[in-house]
């Protein structure tokens, strides 16, 4: 298996970069893809950093604005469409599995989804700005690099509880062995930016542990909506902490 293979995998799934496949990858392949998830998260938050750099001379609401956009465009709201299936599912499944379950599969959106959208990229813009203020440019590359590097956590560590889909092959064909040891590595890498790293880090621990222990209450492990959900929560959960601890 080529190595660029699980990669190119990674970066299709978890981003709207121009990346092509020659085929449909193979379960092992995407199991192995889970390694690079830190990585292309680390790309996303490195492109952020640059367009924050061009971005240098206006002004911080007009900046914080742009990159947010550039933000969700990069990923071209998978995730959000993530959290907007599980807001609706856990607000209208009324505490039952089965229910949740299946308004989770409705295409369509409810106005606790748009609530909860709005709440949250709301959120977002204002931690950006209260950061980019205060010249915090380390927050624009841990939060999607913390994002993206658990969902292979959450993989790991919770059951999936949806037969069939990409979901069930990344949970049954992880690299259970190596997963540990390149989680690990990116959080020590996450260190060497200080108490940013350090704050960012126990923040997204925090956030993991509560969703995870929902998710798995409510529905007995995780889906890949409930993994969409995690990823932006945890995002959000980084910049808020992180501004908060400007004051």
């Amino acid at each position: 298996m080529r190595l660029a293979e699980p990669l190119l995998i990674a970066l299709q799934f978890l981003t709207r970069l121009p990346v092509s496949l020659a085929g449909m990858p193979a379960p092992q392949q995407l199991g192995r893809s889970l390694l690079w998830y830190p990585v292309v998260g680390l790309l996303l938050g490195g492109l952020l950093l640059l367009a924050q750099l061009l971005l240098s001379g206006a002004p911080a609401l007009l900046q914080a604005a742009l990159l947010l956009a550039l933000w969700v465009g990069l990923s071209g709201g998978l995730h959000l469409d993530g959290l907007a299936d599980t807001a609706d599912a856990w607000v209208g499944g009324y505490g039952d599995r089965e229910r949740t379950l299946a308004i989770m599969k409705d295409p369509r959106s409810g106005p606790i989804a748009v609530v909860v959208l709005v709440l949250l990229l709301l959120l977002k813009f204002a931690a950006l700005v209260a950061l980019l203020q205060a010249g915090q440019w380390a927050a624009l590359l841990l939060a999607p690099w913390l994002g993206r590097g658990l969902l292979p956590l959450l993989f790991l560590t919770t059951p999936y509880v949806r037969a069939g889909g990409l979901g069930q092959a990344l949970s049954e064909h992880l690299p259970r062995q190596q997963l540990p040891v390149v989680l690990a590595g990116n959080a020590l890498l996450m260190l060497l930016l200080g108490w940013a790293g350090l704050l960012a880090i126990g923040a997204a621990l925090l956030a993991f542990f509560l969703l995870r222990r929902a998710f798995i209450a409510r529905l007995g492990g995780t889906t890949g909506d409930t993994a969409g959900a995690l990823l932006e929560l945890v995002e959000c959960m980084v910049l808020v902490v992180l501004a908060l601890a400007l004051a």
